[in-house]
């Protein structure tokens, strides 16, 4: 007899936390025991479930999170299952790409698209999709109706995020703890505020501490985290630093982990502003974390730059968190993106000022280039090569090891998104 519905999941490294937060919030719905769920880690590993499930189950729903440097592999994952199994499976994307880019995810060939925060949204669906109910009611989805129109089912509002467990439990797929969601720095080339808002959330402490003691049962003793801005939890306003809720953060995470367990605070992914690196704030990591290194985000040397891409601190900003940084003792890694549209010679030179005086000072620089995201205000405009001045200087560095990043594949990349974005053709 067959089954009626089974949930694959496209589970790869870049795309393992989205999977790992949705998987939580199933975990906690009424219906979980009734959905048989499988992950597939691989192209061939997929097709070969595929084809093991195929005849098991009278439907099968296959998710796809991804961002958009990602979106020439996905398309070729889903060319093969439709080529294979034309329209046996159902197929549905969540992520940054799908999101800002709904209709061309479609035009790719998914069947719907679940936009921004899917902790919801995925539960209510797939309730429908077992009581075999309409979900076109589903708010934050994105279809083709038969004359091949996009249409969306409308907005769906900001997610509690106590109300979701981070990771999951029940497949022991564990990940840094997300301790908030929203950023009030709408940097211009950037689709976090986009996707989750300007107004910051938080996970409570106490749901967090609840999830540091299941991480620490399972013997997972690596406490990270992931935020806009790590020094912005607990903040109304995600720009003001609220230094008493974070140091009760810190201090009962390492109460719960032990000596034996190691908290990084301000390192991947939950780097730092530049304009919260204060005296108080490294303090909180001497303290209480393990790392005495920190990653800061700059961007770029000018301040003209700054003000265009709309990041909300100044160089000055940068070169005040560094000193302090450097002289409570902390090794730093600070972030550029060369690249950028509207760059002038004279910001060239000026940020190549800029990262020379912070090598000077035993910084390395972690290098990007700039990518054009959907849904954000350069998704349009097109990159810059990287200046013949920049590729001198990294080359100048790279063999000292004051710099590393992917920014030449970036490069690459960045000229086949414009494309994409441009006219939607892979």
């Amino acid at each position: 007899m067959r089954k009626d519905l089974a949930l694959v999941l496209f589970y790869t490294r870049d795309n393992r936390y989205s999977f790992n937060a949705l998987l939580g919030a199933i975990e906690g719905s009424l219906f979980i025991e009734i959905l048989d769920i499988y992950l597939a880690e691989s192209q061939a590993e997929l097709l070969c479930k595929l084809e093991d499930i195929i005849e098991k189950y009278r439907r099968i729903l296959l998710a796809f999170s991804f961002l958009t440097p990602q979106l020439w592999d996905i398309y070729r994952v889903v060319s093969s299952i439709r080529e294979k199994f034309k329209d046996r499976v159902i197929l549905m994307a969540g992520g940054p790409h799908p999101t800002g880019d709904p209709e061309g995810t479609l035009r790719m060939g998914f069947d719907l698209v679940i936009r921004g925060e899917g902790e919801e949204t995925i539960i209510e669906f797939l309730e429908k999709i077992i009581g075999d109910e309409d979900y076109f009611s589903v708010k934050g989805l994105s279809l083709l109706d038969n004359n091949e129109n996009v249409f969306s089912t409308g907005h769906r509002g900001p997610v509690d995020l106590d109300r979701y467990v981070p990771f999951s439990i029940r497949y022991g797929k564990f990940n840094p703890i997300e301790i908030s969601r929203g950023c009030p720095f709408t940097c211009h080339f950037c689709q976090t505020p986009r996707i989750f808002g300007t107004n910051p959330r938080h996970r409570s402490v106490e749901k967090i501490l609840e999830y540091v003691k299941i991480m620490k049962d399972r013997g997972l003793t690596d406490i990270r985290f992931i935020a806009p801005s790590i020094f912005s939890y607990g903040s109304l306003d995600g720009k003001t630093i609220n230094l008493e809720l974070l140091e009760t953060l810190f201090r009962e995470v390492r109460e719960v982990i032990g000596p034996e367990g190691r908290v990084f605070i301000g390192t991947f992914p939950s780097e730092i502003r530049p304009e919260q690196v204060k005296e108080e704030t490294l303090e909180l990591i001497k303290k209480y974390g393990n790392n005495r290194n920190i990653t800061i985000g700059a961007q770029s040397g000018s301040d003209r730059m700054l003000e265009l891409i709309h990041r909300g601190h100044t160089v000055s900003d940068v070169y005040n968190a560094v000193s302090t940084a450097r002289r409570l003792g902390f090794t730093v890694n600070v972030d550029f993106i060369f690249g950028l549209p509207f760059e002038t010679e004279e910001d060239i030179d000026e940020t190549i000022k800029v990262i020379e005086d912070l090598i000077d000072n035993d910084v390395r620089i972690h290098a990007h280039s700039f990518l054009p995201l959907p849904q954000t205000p350069l998704a349009r405009f097109k990159p810059n090569p990287i200046s013949a001045k920049y590729k001198k200087l990294l080359n100048r560095i790279l063999p000292k090891g004051l710099v590393f990043g992917y920014w030449r594949e970036q490069e690459a990349l960045a000229d086949k998104i414009y494309s994409y974005l441009s006219s939607h053709s892979i």
